[in-house]
């Protein structure tokens, strides 16, 4: 049987993969919004650890609430990547250091 430590230790390293992704690629709009939803798998893993092994269901219920957040996340983000990209030919974050209408 696999602890629950082994787990949070998978969750831990996937949240760590995330924030390393965003601090070293601060470049593409497209691999920080991977690294966000990277970040939100790795707590809903914690989520359905604790909730398996403490017999509750609260965790796995929060999931489904992540999930719905992280989705409409992305949708709006990719809208906005293409019209970042229609807009300035790019989707280099250092490119849009100016936001005029």
């Amino acid at each position: 049987m696999i602890s629950l430590s082994n787990y949070l230790v998978i969750g831990a390293l996937l949240f760590s993969i995330s924030i390393a992704g965003m601090f070293l690629n601060r470049k593409n709009i497209l691999i920080l919004l991977m690294c966000i939803e990277l970040m939100l798998l790795a707590v809903n893993m914690n989520f359905i650890a604790f909730s398996y092994y403490l017999g509750d269901l609260a965790g796995q219920v929060f999931v489904f609430f992540i999930l719905t957040v992280a989705a409409a996340e992305t949708a709006i983000g990719l809208a906005i990547l293409v019209l970042v990209f229609r807009n300035r030919r790019t989707i280099n974050v250092q490119d849009l250091d100016s936001l005029k209408g």
